[in-house]
């Protein structure tokens, strides 16, 4: 990505040190006194919804990616520690730069998406962007799922994919057309395609050719086997 190493030669002194950290941070700011005092409810005050922006709530426009996954004490902490896992490792193999730029992109899209289709967000779909290019990353790396299963990324992350597309199509089937839905999946997408798209591109290309020249080597020893005197 010859434009991002040159935005990185020219902008990379900006870039946040250590984001991950600063984004649980701020999970945790919210999500424990949504947990502890009764009149507090984030959802509420910090989604993104853009009827409120106009009407005065800038802080909504930022404030939405705060916004724990769960708002259940188990589900939601560990949301924040997975957040905090990935984030770290994306950062240490990417380097700041590219994982602001990463970061911040899927941000600017999940606005986007929520100024076109007018509905309110938090950042679920964002996260999901994150997931996937950790598990694109490090395929191999293995997660508990359910404190007990061992899973690697790859599958989570195909996994998710599937279950959002699942949705997706089950709208369309019954005939409800989702769309703010359908604009945050997108943004996500997006995000993850500008960043791995010439990396998901050359991984075809090379798959193509390992077909192909499987194929021609079978092709060209077929003959052989079959004019080969039997022993």
């Amino acid at each position: 990505m010859k434009w991002l190493s040159r935005l990185e030669l020219k902008y990379g002194r900006y870039a946040i040190r250590n984001l991950a950290y600063y984004i649980v941070g701020l999970n945790l700011a919210v999500f424990l006194p949504s947990m502890f005092i009764l009149k507090f409810d984030a959802l509420l005050y910090l989604t993104l919804i853009p009827q409120q922006v106009f009407k005065g709530e800038i802080w909504r426009i930022f404030t939405f990616i705060f916004l724990p996954e769960s708002t259940k004490l188990l589900m939601g902490l560990l949301s924040i520690y997975v957040t905090y896992l990935i984030g770290t490792a994306i950062e240490n193999y990417w380097g700041k730069f590219k994982f602001n730029a990463f970061y911040f992109c899927g941000v600017l899209l999940t606005i986007i998406a929520g100024f076109v289709s007018g509905l309110g967000y938090t950042g679920f779909y964002l996260n999901m962007s994150l997931f996937l290019a950790f598990a694109t990353l490090f395929p191999e790396h293995e997660l508990l799922l359910f404190f007990i299963l061992p899973v690697k990324a790859k599958y989570l992350g195909i996994a998710e994919v599937v279950f959002v597309l699942y949705q997706i199509f089950s709208l369309l089937q019954s005939g409800v057309v989702f769309w703010p839905m359908i604009a945050a999946v997108l943004a996500s997408f997006v995000n993850y395609f500008i960043f791995f798209g010439s990396d998901i591109n050359k991984w075809i290309r090379m798959k193509l050719q390992v077909s192909r020249n499987r194929k021609r080597f079978f092709d060209q020893v077929r003959p052989y086997n079959r004019n080969r005197p039997p022993y």
